[in-house]
């Protein structure tokens, strides 16, 4: 039997394919990323895009669930805050073909701005939900999310953690089960949901839970592995591998792979045949909360802590008080902060943000979260995925209260967050008259998650053609009267652009275009930037503009031609001319 070294979103896109689901949709967000990059390879029983926002990804996927399709949408646990509102009304009203919904958690914030545990979503909007614990799981766990979601006539979260979703394990693979298209039948009680409906459809779901439960304490995702009676673990997805690891080797295991609803029967019964239960979980005490109200004493998050990851020598130290081994370094490793790339199109912008502080920088998430870091330190906020103008359009109101009425605030986000939800914030702003410039910063992909093309892009994520959506002419159609479009890297023009629009006394937007240098297939001129060291008076103002090529020995300036790449932001900074660009072969 062949097996293959697969991550686990390798897995599930392998998953969504064997199972026989044929539409599937996205918006990129790490760890996520790759469930979606890795279908385009099936694009002749499958069709897979990036949508513009989650919501849009749910919404579309669920709509080819009503049209008797199995679907699969597919995000990062913040991306599921964006998509709430139609997964919680799609649970009333059940599906059609089967409708996946997967959450990628990021336990310990690796790439996001919180630790939020989704699991919570699932018995919020009160749909099933499963977890694998590697990737072979990852596979089969979507075939069998499939059938439930059918079966039960309901939603299924598909919860995934970075480790899941990164960490490579062997699979078999196995051959595509070939689905029909349900018929589409109108039913407008079950999928038109007004109230008098969703009264009715409410104890239909309550109903398929109690089904599901029932389902859960039978079902081969949830199992038991008795090694003795002594210690219980209960444990489902990565936290089931580090519990396997710390925990001494005659423990029992309840492992679970449908945690919502919880099988509370099946609880009971392994309760009863150890002596000591304890609940290991990521996060929250999800499964904890529950078993405790149901009457199981347990042991849990007093020892385990609900901050960050896991792993196996943390639960060894924190449940049975080993000290920790390994050597530590005689020496501590120097901190890495991340940084924007050499030759980023963004720094240029921010740099010139850095030379006004008198002007407030509303961020968003995005490469561009950076510009907020030393030694550019120009921005003020990041919350959340299109917050950069609508944040900013809460500063510019609350400004005018404090007696400074006509101070400026620069809302700042991306090209793919501008379709993502940045275009609402851009409507409120000219709606609602604040004094606020809202800016794009386009670099003509989605950059920070690993270059996925967007609607600004002109391609798609199958690989074809597609109609470009210019941002200067949504911006024009709302009514922006004043749209400056200008090269960031050309801090000249940049710095005019800045003042012109902080002068301005009409409805203003900046769009900052220049391309990532990482797009793939992207011709570049090769060229770098050198120091003349008997120019050059060590006044460290290059220094300022953050770039990682750029360092300092003996007070003078110097650049690492391995990593420069000829953007001469650096040099025209120099207020002394000691940097120059040069062609390179």
């Amino acid at each position: 039997m062949k097996r293959y070294l697969m991550s686990g979103n390798e897995a599930i896109a392998r998953g969504a394919y064997e199972a026989g689901i044929q539409v599937c949709s996205a918006y990129p967000g790490t760890p996520s990323t790759e469930i979606l990059e890795n279908l385009p390879q099936y694009r002749d029983v499958l069709y897979s895009e990036w949508a513009p926002n989650e919501k849009v990804a749910a919404e579309m996927a669920y709509g080819a669930s009503i049209a008797g399709a199995r679907s699969l949408c597919a995000m990062k646990h913040v991306g599921l805050n964006v998509a709430a509102d139609p997964i919680f009304s799609a649970a009333y009203n059940g599906v059609g073909g089967a409708y996946i919904v997967v959450t990628a958690d990021d336990p310990s914030m690796h790439s996001s701005q919180n630790e939020q545990d989704n699991r919570h979503y699932a018995r919020a909007a009160k749909i099933a939900m499963v977890e694998p614990s590697d990737s072979q799981e990852c596979l089969d766990f979507v075939k069998a999310a499939c059938w439930i979601s059918e079966e039960f006539d309901i939603p299924v979260l598909f919860r995934t953690t970075t480790r899941i979703s990164h960490s490579k394990s062997p699979v078999v693979l196995g051959e595509r089960e070939e689905v029909s298209l349900r018929p589409f039948q109108r039913k407008t009680g079950k999928y038109v949901a007004i109230p008098a409906n969703a009264a009715r459809n409410h104890p239909k779901l309550e109903e398929n839970l109690r089904r599901l439960e029932a389902y859960g304490n039978t079902c081969s995702l949830n199992r038991m592995e008795i090694h003795g009676s002594r210690i219980g673990v209960i444990a489902a997805s990565t936290a089931y591998q580090y519990a396997r690891e710390a925990f001494p080797a005659d423990t029992s295991f309840l492992k679970l792979g449908l945690t919502n609803p919880l099988p509370m029967d099946l609880i009971r019964r392994f309760a009863g045949m150890v002596e000591e239960l304890y609940v290991i979980e990521e996060l929250d005490d999800f499964m904890e909360q529950q078993i405790r109200a149901a009457g199981i004493a347990c042991k849990g998050k007093e020892q385990t802590g609900k901050l960050y990851e896991l792993n196996p020598q943390l639960l060894r130290q924190r449940i049975f008080g080993e000290e920790p081994g390994g050597c530590a370094p005689e020496e501590p490793v120097p901190s890495r902060p991340p940084a924007l790339c050499p030759g980023c199109p963004h720094r240029g912008f921010f740099y010139t943000m850095a030379q006004h502080p008198d002007l407030l920088v509303s961020g968003d998430i995005g490469c561009y979260t950076l510009g907020a870091s030393e030694p550019l330190n120009a921005m003020d906020s990041a919350l959340c995925m299109g917050g950069g103008f609508t944040v900013a359009m809460g500063m510019a109101k609350a400004l005018e209260f404090s007696g400074s009425p006509h101070r400026k605030v620069f809302g700042v986000l991306g090209d793919s967050t501008f379709f993502h939800s940045g275009m609402t914030g851009a409507a409120e702003i000219l709606y609602n008259q604040g004094q606020v410039v809202p800016v794009i910063l386009d670099n003509s992909i989605t950059g920070m998650t690993g270059h996925q093309d967007n609607p600004g892009t002109g391609r798609t994520l199958q690989g074809d053609m597609a109609a470009k959506i210019s941002i200067e002419k949504v911006l024009e159609a709302y009514g922006y009267e004043k749209i400056l479009v200008v090269d960031p890297q050309d801090l000249s023009a940049m710095g005019q652009a800045v003042e012109e629009a902080a002068d301005s006394t009409v409805p203003t937007a900046i769009v900052a275009r220049r391309p990532c240098l990482l797009i793939p297939g992207r011709k570049i001129q090769k060229s770098l930037c050198q120091v003349d060291p008997q120019v050059c008076i060590g006044c460290r103002k290059c220094g300022k503009a953050g770039c990682p090529a750029i360092s300092f020995r003996d007070k003078k300036a110097q650049i690492d031609p391995a990593q420069c790449v000829g953007c001469t932001v650096c040099a025209q900074i120099c207020p002394v001319h000691a940097i120059s660009k040069e062609d390179c072969e």
